[in-house]
Parts: C-alpha cells; structure tokens; sequence
C-alpha cells in the first residue's frame, strides 16, 4: 500500500474518531462546556491535560530544536516539565477548591474588580492566541506533507476539523476526545523512536540509547560521541557542548517553568475533576504521561539529526566521505522540497548537496532551508521504516496540535462569553445564550488564529515560547499573590498584569523586528543588542519580576484589600473549607 493511501487511511480513522466522539459527549450546559461537569477521572483528566499540554510544538518542533540546538534545547525539557511541578504544588488545588469555571473569575472575585478581571481576559487572549498561532503552524506542516496539501489547504483542513469537535462537545467533548489523541500521539512518538534506536544501537528503549554504542560503527563510539564527530568534522559546533549565555539559558528555562504554571487552557482542565484532591491527583498523573514523550525527545532528537547527516555526508559504506549526488537524493527528501521546507541550492555547481557548517571554509551551505519542524515527522522516512510508521506520525502530529489548539481556543471563548459577557456586559444572559456566544467566540477565535497560522512568527517551538513568556509576566504573578498575599489588592494586582505584561510585549515586538525603525541603532533579531543577552523567548521571567515588584509597591502605598477579600484568601488556604 502506497504512503499517501496509507496516511489518508490512518489520518481519516482518528479523526472520524474524534468527531464521533465529539457528538457522543455534546456539551448540553454551561458546567458541561466550560469543565466538563466537574466529573472527569483523576487519570482520565491526567491523560487528556497530556494531550492538551503536548501540543505541536512538543511533538512536532521540540525534538527538531534539541537536534539543531543539541545541549542548548534543553531549556525546553526542564523548563515545560518543572512548570508542572509548580503547578501541582502552587496552584492547581488552590484553584480547584475555589471551585469557578476561568482563570480571569478568579482574578476578578479575587481583587474584587471588573477591571482586574477585563485586564486578565486581555492577558489570556494575548497568551493563548500566540500559543495557538504555533499549533496552527504545526497543523500546516503535517497537513502539507503527508496529505499532499499546499501549507495553506492543509491548514484550513485543520482548522475546520477543530472547528468540528471543539465547538460542538465544549469542555465535555474536547476532554474525551483528547484522551484517544494522547493514546494515538504517544504511540505515535514512541514506536519510531523505538525502531530507530534499535537500528542505530541495537537498544529498544531510546532513552536508554541515546547514550548507547553504535551498533554498526567500526569504532563502537557512543552515539553522542559519533554525533558530535560528525558535527564537528563538517563545521558545526558539538552536539553537547553549551553554545548560549548561561543567564540567557536560566531565564528561558524560568520563563517557560513560570509560563507553563500560568497557562489558561492547562489550569483550567484542573477544574473538570469532582474534588480538591483529586487536581493534585491529576496534575501527577498528567506529569507521568507527559513523561514518556519528553525523556523520550532528546533521543528523537540526537537520531533525527544524525540520520540526516549520515544521508548527506555517509562516514561508512561505498560512499563514505562523499557528499550525496543531488540527482539521488531520496524519495524523502524530494517529498519534503514539495512543500517548501526544505531547499537546496547548488552554489558550486558540482550537483552535489554541501550541508555544512560556518566553521567549515571548504564549502559553502547548500541547504538554504531546513525547517526544523520537518524533523520529527521526516526521521521515520529518513530512516526508512515502513508506511504504517510514518502514516502512524502523521496521525501524531496532527493529534498533538489539535488537542492543544482546541484546549485553548475553548480558553479565550470561555473567557469572551463567561468573564466578559456574562459576568460583565450581560450579567442576565441565559444558559443557552452564554452557550452560543461560546461557539460564535470559538469561531471567531478559530479564524483569527488560521490567519496569523499563514503569517506565523517563527517556527512552532518558537512562537510558543513567547507564549509561555506573555503567561509568566502577566498572569502568573497574578494567581500565586491572589493565593498566597492577602495585602495585594487590585490596584496592585490591574497596574503589575499590565506592566508585566507590557514590558514583555514591547521586548518582543521590538527584538523580533515588529517595531523596527530603519536606522534606529537597536536592530531586530540582533543578539548583540538584547539586554543582558536575554532572548525576547526568554524575557517572560523578566516581566514576571516586574510584575511581582510593581504589585507590591503599588499595594504597599494603597489601601489594603477589604477584610472579606483576605478571609477569602485564608479560605482557599486551609485544610477542610470547600468551596463548590
């Protein structure tokens, strides 16, 4: 059976699966929509917050960063799995025993303001639309290829599949329906990896052989080791040495730990379990699924790039030291130049394919473009397992970037029609007029997101960082003081989300080239220029500081919060007082 059979095969069962699924668990009130009627399994809800965590760029462009960033990307793996653990221990019961259905509710009932909570719906729309502008991103690349689909159609193709499920079942059905994605992105991510190890070090677990010996070299190097060779003997730096500003690398991995404890969409799938325990039981069981994905990336990682090195420039067999013939490269790498990922340009004119690196004056790079989200889903074809492998990725990746987009476009729809129109514009709307401006909302934020997806600002794993960085400056700060200090009130709290917020944006906007004068002295995408040598990904923490500093001095000088506000903090604190 041919791969594009195939892949319309496995592609089209999952997502009949996840629409039939949809129509079975059709949200019919509010609770239903918005958390699911607080009755999902601890281990169920463990596994659906996975697949909502595990989006695109986890499963499509996280991998592709350790293996062109190699030591540097792991900034992403402690900084997205340690901000589960502030999660569990900081926020999630907490937020659970409060019992309401959004972030920006608790916000608003917590620093007693309409403002607070318009100023934490803003937050959370900016955060989330970014986040979601990535999995559109990751949906596109995965459509394009293996569907045989422009960029453009792949992505409209995805957007109306959402569109489908999200809109129709709420909070109830995108639940279920993320609990068969996890089962079919898992799988997906872990029976490649698994035969790929095998081939290159004879180990079937690949955590375990990413520090393995080769299985076929000569020299029975370590696979880090060979990496590294290979790297270094074409031009590039090793694979494992540190190449970033080490004050650079702890914010990033702050600003991602920070902006994960943060994120709206995750959050708020700790409120579709039945009690406070439960959420803490939740967010552990959601940390052993996450688990098996992430130790398994920095091997997909480390083998993906090897493979494709070993493919350009072979250091055994007949055409060992030899670069490839551009007339016989393989059928995976003219797949993968249809869709516009990857381009080669011939600049010596010998018909060979040159991919080296700066520290290599002999050649030239002839490979203009490698899309570092192609990575995960080209390996299974770089490394020549079957069909069914790699029909089996594609249902993967676009599993991981649906789950994720329709957690978090439920979480701006929810905030639009729950916190802005419900709880402040229209406070007598009915159940089933808040439920339609709920699918109007979702809609709307679909289509807003499909057209920023065509005109993303980097790749997946880099348009979600600054995501990450917009949650940790804004609304972060914002929960652990609504938790933990009774003395902020919302004078504080309104005046740190905004310039917390504030300062990041401008960062980013400046340093990505958005707010760029020509001729002005900072230029964009400049590292020489950045503050300290901080990374516009990298400066959530930054914000974070900021906001956390404005909140205190602003509410130091201010009155205090009223005495009801701070029992009602001590409440959400202690032991044995239930809010429902």
């Amino acid at each position: 059976m041919s791969l594009q059979l195939m892949t319309y095969l496995v592609v089209g069962a999952t997502f009949a699966l996840y629409i039939f699924i949809a129509i079975k668990a059709k949200a019919a009130t509010t609770g239903e929509f918005y958390v699911a009627g607080k009755g999902v399994h601890p281990v169920l809800n463990g596994m659906a917050t996975g697949a909502d965590w595990m989006s695109a760029a986890s499963f499509i462009s996280m991998a592709g960063l350790i293996a062109f960033k190699g030591y540097d990307a792991s900034v992403f793996l402690m900084g997205w799995t340690g901000g589960y653990c502030l999660l569990a221990m900081l926020l999630a019961p907490y937020l659970r025993k409060y019992g309401k259905f959004t972030v920006p509710e608790f916000i608003g009932d917590r620093y007693y303001s309409n403002i607070a909570r318009v100023v934490a719906v803003i937050c959370l729309i900016t955060a989330s639309l970014t986040y979601v502008i990535g999995q559109m991103k990751g949906i596109g690349v995965a459509f394009s290829r293996f569907l045989e689909l422009p960029f453009e159609m792949g992505l409209l193709v995805g957007m109306i599949i959402v569109f489908i499920y999200a809109v129709m079942g709420g909070m109830k059905g995108v639940t279920y329906t993320q609990i068969a994605q996890y089962c079919v992105l898992i799988f997906a991510y872990t029976v490649p990896a698994i035969f790929i190890s095998l081939h290159l070090t004879g180990t079937a677990i690949p955590q375990l052989g990413l520090g393995a010996h080769m299985g076929g070299d000569a020299n029975n190097m370590f696979l880090l080791d060979k990496l590294d060779k290979t790297l270094v003997d074409l031009g590039f730096h090793e694979y494992t040495l540190q190449k970033g500003n080490t004050l650079n690398i702890f914010l990033y991995t702050l600003s991602l730990m920070i902006g994960t404890a943060g994120l709206p969409h995750v959050i708020t799938r700790f409120f579709t379990v039945p009690k406070v325990k439960d959420a803490r039981s939740s967010v552990g069981w959601s940390l052993v699924f996450i688990a098996i994905l992430y130790t398994t990336a920095p091997a997909v990682g480390a083998m993906a790039r090897l493979n494709l090195m070993e493919t350009i420039h072979p250091t055994s067999g007949d055409q060992a030291g030899q670069w490839l013939k551009y007339e016989e490269r393989p059928s995976w790498f003219k797949n993968w130049e249809k869709t516009g990922l990857l381009k080669f340009e011939d600049k010596n004119g010998d018909g060979r394919i040159q991919y080296v690196g700066k520290g290599n004056k002999e050649f030239k790079n002839e490979m203009v473009k490698v899309d570092r989200d192609i990575m995960v889903l080209a390996n299974p074809e770089i490394a020549k397992l079957p069909n069914w492998v790699i029909a089996l990725v594609a249902a993967g990746g676009i599993a991981a970037a649906l789950s994720t987009a329709a957690g978090l476009l439920l979480a701006i729809s929810s905030s639009i029609s729950h916190d802005l129109l419900k709880g402040i514009i229209a406070p007598n709307m009915t159940d089933k007029g808040e439920l339609l401006a709920s699918r109007i909302a979702m809609a709307g934020s679909i289509c807003v997101a499909g057209y920023f997806g065509l005109h993303p600002p980097g790749f997946a794993a880099q348009v979600v960082a600054l995501a990450f960085g917009l949650a940790a400056s804004s609304i972060f700060p914002a929960l652990m003081m609504g938790i933990f200090v009774k003395r902020i009130n919302n004078i504080g709290a309104v005046l740190g989300m905004l310039s917390g917020l504030g300062i990041t944006l401008v960062y980013i906007f400046w340093f990505k080239g958005w707010f760029f004068v020509p001729g002005t002295a900072m230029a964009p995408n400049n590292a020489a220029h950045w503050f300290l040598g901080i990374a516009p990904e990298a400066f959530g923490a930054v914000g974070a500081m900021v906001n956390f500093a404005v909140a205190y001095v602003v509410s130091g000088i201010t009155p205090a919060p009223p005495e009801h506000i701070q029992h009602l903090v001590e409440d959400i604190r202690v032991p044995g007082v239930v809010r429902r």
